[in-house]
């Protein structure tokens, strides 16, 4: 028997922010535990499954939440390879084309930006407004859920940004490319 309200009882509360020393007050291996025991198996199981990065082919996941979540992200990172071609000036022909226009303005907002970080938060921030979007109503079902350990997963990535990092890595691989290994 499934005990979603003990379940969704049990996850507590959290904002995201851009304080990388502010900790989440639960990681997604502790959600996908408690997922494990209180649903269903099969809910349990796409549980486990719950990713940021969705198949490039398209296949139902029985959830209609989850299909649609992937379904946007699959054509946020398609719309962002076909702008960053036609950036680069590179054939973009075997990239399939996505009709949704809040997606490509999106796509083509990230692209523009000065700093890779500043990309990264803006679409991290795009991510959370489609994940709010799609929320289900019923916050004792099994869509809200997912919903939760979809924004826990976008949440612990938004925390391993680190500018200081950043300027690092881009650095050390500006060098390697210049031939200045040190």
């Amino acid at each position: 028997m499934e005990k979603l309200y003990y379940l969704v009882a049990q996850l507590p509360s959290f904002t995201v922010s851009d304080d990388a020393n502010q900790k989440l007050p639960i990681t997604t291996e502790y959600f996908r535990d408690l997922c494990t025991r209180f649903m269903l198996p099969a809910h349990a199981e796409q549980a486990q499954k719950l990713s940021l990065t969705p198949h490039l082919a398209t296949a139902p996941t029985g959830s209609a939440f989850l299909d649609q979540w992937y379904e946007k992200e699959r054509n946020l990172r398609l719309a962002l390879a076909q702008v960053r071609a036609l950036k680069m000036k590179k054939d973009a022909k075997d990239i399939p084309i996505t009709s949704d226009g809040e997606v490509v303005m999106t796509a083509r907002t990230a692209t523009g930006m000065d700093s890779p970080l500043s990309a990264e938060q803006f679409l991290n921030e795009y991510r959370m407004s489609v994940l709010d979007k799609l929320a289900p109503l019923d916050q004792f079902c099994t869509d809200a859920v997912y919903n939760y350990g979809l924004r826990l997963m976008l949440a612990e990535r938004m925390k391993k940004f680190s500018r200081d990092e950043g300027l690092a890595s881009y650095h050390k691989i500006y060098d390697e490319i210049l031939g200045e290994k040190k």
